[in-house]
C-alpha cells in the first residue's frame, strides 16, 4: 500500500516549528529510509513495509502530491546519523518562517557539532575577565552581583581573584570563569601583566568601570588603564606570532567580527585587541547632573567605545541597571547570548552591546565648529579626548595615585606582626625611613660579622 505526504504537512512543519519536537526525527528518518523515493518532478512518495495501515490525519491514499520547489531535499550528507536514527535530534533557537526544512535540520546538526565557537561538545568553558577602573567605582559590588553572591564588599587592595562556575547543559562540566580585580584606580598600572598571559590570552577580556560622578577623572583613568593593557596584550600577541601566527591573529579578528564588513565604521575605528566591556558606574549620581554635562559625558563615552569595538552600559545599585551589567559579562565569562536591544537616549541610562553604534548616530564632538578648528589632534580620539577636557579639567596623575598606607587598614589587621611595628615605630620616632634606615644598618653589622666569624680554606 502507498501513501502520500500532502504539502500542509510539509508545511505545517517548516512555519510552525513547534510541532517539529513531535515527529522531527521519525520524519527524517523516513526520509532517508531505503523505502523512501522521489517519483517524479516535485512529487514525495513512500512505500509502507508488509502490512496495511489506515492513512493518519497527515495522510492521503493513492496518487502523487507536488512538493513544492523550496521543499525538495537533497542528498542527506553521511554526517548527520542522527537523522538516520542515532541518538537523538538536537534544539535549536527558533526558526525563521522562510527557512526551509532542509534548512532548519541542517542548522541543527551544526549546532550540534559546535555548541560554541571556542569550546567542543564535553569540553569545560574557561574564560578570564580583568576588572579594573576608578577606585571605589564598585567594581566588586559588580562582581558579586554577577556571582550572585550576597557579601558585604570590601576595598580591594592591589589585584584580587575569585571565580565562578555555571552549567551550560545537561550532564555536562560546569564552565569556570575566572575574576581578576585590580584595585587603586591608577596607581597599581604595573599588575596588569600578571593575569594577562600568554596561556589565556586568547580567552582573555577587560571590563573597564568608570566612576561617572567623577567626570574630571574619567578620561585620566581611561587612558592609563586601556593604554597599558593594551601594550601588555600586543606584546604578548607579538611574541605569539613568531611561533604561531593563527593564535596571534584570533583575538584580534574576533573582535573585528563584531562590526560587520559592510558597516560604514569598518575602516574607521580602531578595536581593542581583547573583548572590552565598559561600565559606567553610579548612575543614580550622574543623572543628577545638568543635562548638557550628561549628554558630552555620554557622546564621549559612546564614541570611546565604539572606536574600540566596546560594550557600553550604565549601571548603579538599582537591581535592573545591574541586571543589564550582568548580561555582557555574562556573555564574556560563560558564552550567554547577549542581548541586541539597544538605548542611547543621553535620559536615560545607556546600553550598546558591541557594533550596534555608529559614528553617524553618536554625531561630531559636543564643540562649536570654531572650537574644533583650533584644536590640534591627530587621531579621532585625541580629538573628543581635547574636546572632553575642555569642560571637564583633568587631575594630575599624582592626584589620583592611592596615598592610603595599607598596612594601616583595618581589614589587613594581624594583631603579632601589628605590635612589632608598633615597637618600632616607637624607637624610630613613628618615621617609616627611620625604621628601613635602622633595619639596613642592622643588616650591615650582621654580615660584617658573619663574614669576620667565617674560617677560609688556606691553600
Amino acid at each position: 500500500m502507498t501513501y502520500l505526504l500532502i504539502p500542509g504537512f510539509l508545511h505545517s512543519w517548516s512555519i510552525l516549528p513547534l510541532h517539529k519536537k513531535c515527529y522531527s526525527r521519525s520524519f527524517l528518518r523516513t526520509l532517508r529510509s531505503p523505502r523512501v523515493r522521489q517519483r517524479g518532478e516535485g512529487t514525495l512518495q513512500t512505500e509502507a513495509a508488509g502490512a496495511s495501515t489506515a492513512p493518519g490525519p497527515g495522510r492521503r491514499r493513492g496518487g502523487s502530491c507536488p512538493v513544492p520547489a523550496e521543499l525538495q531535499l537533497p542528498a542527506l550528507p553521511a554526517r548527520f546519523p542522527w537523522a538516520r536514527g542515532a541518538g537523538p535530534a538536537p534544539r535549536r533557537a527558533m526558526p525563521k518562517p522562510s527557512d526551509t526544512l532542509w534548512d532548519l535540520a541542517i542548522a541543527e546538526v551544526e549546532k550540534r557539532e559546535n555548541p560554541d565557537d571556542d569550546v567542543k561538545q564535553g569540553e569545560v568553558w574557561e574564560k578570564s575577565i580583568l576588572f579594573m577602573g576608578n577606585k571605589n567605582g564598585g567594581k566588586t559590588t559588580i562582581i558579586l552581583r554577577c556571582l550572585e553572591r550576597e557579601e558585604t564588599p570590601k576595598p580591594t587592595l592591589a589585584l584580587e581573584y575569585t571565580f565562578g562556575r555555571r552549567t551550560r547543559r545537561h550532564n555536562t562540566p560546569k564552565d569556570i570563569a575566572h575574576f581578576w580585580e585590580l584595585g587603586g584606580g591608577t596607581s597599581l598600572l604595573e599588575l596588569i601583566r600578571i593575569p594577562i598571559t600568554s596561556h589565556n590570552i586568547r580567552s582573555f577580556a577587560v571590563v573597564l568601570v568608570l566612576d561617572l560622578s567623577k567626570p574630571n577623572e574619567l578620561w585620566t583613568t581611561m587612558e592609563n588603564l586601556l593604554q597599558v593593557t593594551r601594550n601588555h596584550v600586543n606584546k604578548i600577541l607579538a611574541k605569539l606570532e613568531k611561533t604561531n601566527p593563527e593564535v596571534a591573529a584570533e583575538p584580534k579578528q574576533k573582535m573585528r567580527n563584531n562590526l560587520q564588513r559592510d558597516h560604514p565604521d569598518y575602516e574607521l575605528i580602531d578595536p581593542f585587541p581583547i573583548p572590552l566591556v565598559i561600565i559606567g558606574s553610579k548612575y543614580d549620581i550622574f543623572h543628577e547632573f545638568d543635562s548638557e554635562m550628561r549628554k558630552i559625558i555620554s557622546k564621549t563615552l559612546r564614541f570611546v567605545s565604539h572606536y574600540y569595538g566596546a560594550s557600553l552600559v550604565f549601571t548603579s545599585k538599582s537591581e535592573a541597571l545591574l541586571l543589564k551589567a550582568r548580561v555582557l559579562i555574562n556573555h564574556l565569562a560563560f558564552g550567554y547570548d547577549k542581548s541586541k536591544s539597544v538605548s542611547v537616549d543621553p535620559s536615560k541610562p545607556l546600553f550598546i552591546p558591541a557594533g550596534l553604534d555608529s559614528l553617524s548616530q553618536i554625531g561630531p564632538p559636543p564643540a562649536s565648529d570654531s572650537d574644533i578648528g583650533k584644536m590640534r589632534a591627530n587621531t579621532p580620539l585625541e580629538l573628543w579626548k581635547k574636546v572632553f577636557e575642555k569642560t571637564f579639567p583633568p587631575k594630575s596623575s599624582c592626584d589620583l595615585q592611592d596615598t592610603k598606607d595599607p598596612a594601616q587598614d583595618i581589614q589587613y589587621a594581624e594583631y603579632e606582626v601589628d605590635v612589632m611595628r608598633a615597637q618600632k615605630n616607637q624607637v624610630c620616632g613613628n618615621s617609616p625611613t627611620a625604621v628601613h634606615s635602622q633595619e639596613l644598618e642592622q643588616y650591615k653589622r650582621n654580615a660584617s660579622k658573619s663574614w669576620k666569624e667565617m674560617d677560609f680554606d688556606s691553600d
